[in-house]
């Protein structure tokens, strides 16, 4: 599903996605437009993903895996 809306850009905005568009790199503004939000979300959960960390620190139920097994397993080439 998807819903329209309206937006205002400046004019300098609007002709960079004319002219993507002109060049065959978008299919449309809406394409373009689309895109840069997608992008932002990925951002968005990126830097959530970072928060959490600080907070709770880089370690996680399998370092003890982990470490035993660089201890107790050895690879034949």
């Amino acid at each position: 599903m998807s819903t329209q809306i309206a937006i205002r850009l400046p004019d300098d905005m609007v002709a960079f996605l004319d002219r993507r568009v002109a060049e065959g790199r978008a299919t449309s503004r809406a394409a373009i437009v689309s895109a840069a939000i997608e992008r932002e979300i990925r951002r968005h959960a990126a830097e959530q993903d970072a928060q959490i960390l600080r907070a709770r620190g880089a370690s996680d139920e399998l370092d003890d895996l982990v470490a035993w097994s660089a201890r107790a397993v050895t690879l034949e080439d």
